[in-house]
């Protein structure tokens, strides 16, 4: 009864104020919050994750709008042209906005997302999430909402969910929810050529399961032929679906681009492994009964990328980069002192060159298990931005999928490529004459003829060769 009649006076209270036209500041607003929550929600930015990266590919996000993220909780997971990393929470809040789908390119010092922050922050935190110059987006909300009539403020904030309208319920878009989807789903679909934004998801919050990419490839599968939506239709016109490319295929695109003012120019040779073939299987038989490093077999590559660094200890105008003297602008040589050799692998994402760092200083052993561990890292898609960056010449064992010759292409800021073909088993003749088996591997090397001539790349092909022929003299050379 004492509420009921409380409540009676406030509100006549109200009616006489309004009645003598009191300048409306003198009305207390403090139960109405009208700006207090606004003042919370910023961008979050994407920020700079090194090594000059502008942007980077939106791989899936794992939350969305309305969900509540706590500090560390993971965001999203992005993929530049060195590695994917995951975006993670400073704070805790809830997400308002998404401002990329997945497979969109995100601009670097651009906004994510936009959360409402929850529980007490400190005033440079809550600045430094604010893109530059903006001014702060939230404050301009604040002020939005500051400019309303009063009597709208109290009615949204006294309005109840019996009061308000219902919406219809409509179905998620699959855009959205697709992109929970895990890694390993995601990775399915690869294998299944299926679009993650095509299914409907069948998890929480509309997340894609394994079960979901099984089902719509059987339904995809089985339709009438009909119905699919073919480029090579039989019978039908020639069709041109434009495709856009992917984030490795963009950033390789760009690379090679950049690779073609290199000019090039080949030096081949025929390298015999029979020597090396018979020492690999005396160590592997070793390392079956006693492994290093949790090694138990190695293959032909570690010791390739040894004889290489070798070479490069005579002739260090490998190791070198072509740049410009920032004084004179003319061309000058960049002598580097680490031998850190690029290895191309093929993952499922696309080629991608991971680097063993410090060569010259490493055993073969050690190099095999850096070289496991980076083969690892990329059919997962988990290499770092560090695996990625610093190299200082490249080697690819075009070899181990096919083909006899290749002609590698020079990585931009280094001026020598080392190509591998297949390995082949040969009839030959020894110093006796007599026909024997020998087991010969191609190797193509591309250099920049802009400052390594032809013949400085064939003496320090012949190091190589010479090692790779006789393996035993590596032992002279070891560190």
């Amino acid at each position: 009864m004492r509420l009921h009649l409380y409540s009676r006076f406030l509100l006549r209270q109200g009616n006489v104020y309004s009645g003598l036209n009191f300048p409306r500041q003198f009305l207390s607003a403090r139960t109405f919050h009208a700006t207090a929550r606004a003042q919370v929600i910023k961008p979050f930015l994407l920020a700079d994750i090194g090594e000059g990266i502008r942007e980077c590919e939106i791989i899936q996000w794992f939350v969305e709008p309305g969900a509540r993220v706590e500090e560390w909780d993971k965001l999203c997971e992005v993929q530049s042209d060195k590695a994917s990393v995951e975006i993670t929470s400073k704070f805790d809040g809830v997400i308002k906005k998404l401002y990329y789908e997945a497979g969109e390119m995100a601009k670097v010092g651009k906004p994510l997302v936009d959360i409402d922050i929850q529980g007490e922050i400190k005033e440079e935190d809550l600045a430094a999430l604010t893109e530059p110059g903006t001014g702060g987006v939230s404050q301009i909300q604040a002020q939005d909402q500051a400019k309303k009539p009063l009597d709208a403020q109290v009615t949204e904030s006294i309005q109840s969910p019996e009061n308000s309208s219902v919406p219809e319920k409509v179905s998620p878009p699959k855009g959205k929810h697709a992109t929970l989807a895990t890694p390993a789903v995601r990775h399915l679909t690869k294998q299944l050529d299926v679009r993650i934004e095509d299914v409907d998801g069948t998890g929480r919050d509309g997340r894609v399961l394994k079960d979901d990419v099984y089902q719509f490839a059987k339904q995809r599968d089985t339709a009438p032929a009909q119905l699919r939506s073919s480029p090579l239709a039989p019978g039908g016109p020639q069709t041109e679906t434009p495709t856009k490319l992917s984030n490795t295929q963009y950033q390789m695109f760009k690379t090679m681009t950049n690779s073609l003012a290199i000019p090039h120019f080949l030096y081949a040779d025929e390298i015999d492994f029979s020597n090396l073939s018979e020492l690999r299987a005396r160590l592997n038989k070793g390392l079956a009964k006693s492994p290093i490093n949790e090694i138990r077999k190695i293959s032909f590559l570690p010791f390739v990328i040894k004889a290489v660094s070798m070479a490069i200890q005579q002739y260090p105008i490998l190791n070198a980069r072509v740049d410009t003297d920032p004084e004179s602008g003319k061309p000058i040589l960049i002598m580097r002192s680490q031998h850190n050799v690029g290895i191309a692998i093929d993952t499922p994402s696309g080629l991608m060159v991971p680097v063993i760092k410090d060569v010259s200083n490493l055993d073969i052993a050690s190099i095999a298990a850096e070289l496991n561990r980076l083969q690892l890292l990329a059919t997962t898609g988990k290499l770092s931005s560090k695996d990625l960056s610093g190299g200082t010449i490249t080697v690819s064992n075009i070899g181990n999928i096919g083909g006899t010759y290749v002609s590698p292409v020079i990585v931009e800021k280094e001026v020598a490529i080392l190509g591998m073909g297949k390995m082949r088993t040969i009839p030959a003749f020894d110093e006796n004459g007599a026909v024997v088996k020998k087991q010969i591997c191609n190797f193509s090397w591309s250099a920049d003829h802009r400052v390594i001539d032809g013949a400085t790349m064939a003496r320090a092909a012949e190091v190589v060769r010479s090692f790779v022929e006789d393996p035993d003299s590596m032992v002279m050379h070891l560190r």
